[in-house]
């Protein structure tokens, strides 16, 4: 996608209206994701990790114009979700966007809440893992690269990748927890 075509995707997604919640997850607001990101308010948001039918994980790359944590690698899909969405329909949806896959709500294993906060974003959210071995396609632009990791090769591949902040404090975790 050109240049022209990254800062039009950008001010799309930055008009998109999100909850805004206090630290029990209540709702306080609903303002733009611009707004969310300009101020660093709490918000909510997906993570889903796809894993194969043999244990791999998909794993990939941000892309440039992403305005958090652009280039980096990523072991979940995700993202905010939309005003009044269920955390399982945030996860769908998400997955499908970024992805290209769908999936329907009972493939998505829930491992429960999860809350991140730093200087660069504060989430309360939900890790879900699903099995699927597509095929996969990213449309949408958010995904750049995209590779499968074999569950041997994941601590290897994780200490050798630049990540997301919010995928290593607690999507990594859940899938430690899950592969050992």
């Amino acid at each position: 996608m050109p240049e022209a075509g990254h800062q039009a995707r950008r001010g799309l997604i930055g008009a998109e209206l999100v909850e805004a919640v206090d630290a029990d997850g209540q709702v306080t607001a609903i303002v733009t994701r611009a707004a969310i990101r300009a101020e660093n308010l709490r918000h909510r948001a997906t993570y889903v990790v796809v894993r194969d039918r043999d244990g791999a994980v998909l794993v990939h790359r941000r892309a440039p114009w992403k305005d958090i944590w652009p280039h980096r690698w990523d072991i979940a899909f995700g993202g905010l979700c939309e005003v009044g969405e269920s955390w399982s329909d945030g996860a769908i949806r998400e997955l499908q966007e970024e992805a290209g896959v769908a999936v329907a709500a009972s493939a998505l294993v829930d491992r429960g809440p999860v809350r991140f906060e730093s200087s660069e974003t504060r989430v309360i959210g939900r890790v879900f893992f699903t099995v699927h071995d597509g095929p996969f396609t990213f449309r949408d632009g958010e995904v750049v690269d995209h590779a499968w990791v074999p569950a041997s090769e994941l601590s290897t591949w994780l200490s050798s990748h630049e990540l997301c902040g919010d995928s290593v404090a607690v999507v990594v975790p859940a899938v430690v927890a899950i592969f050992g």
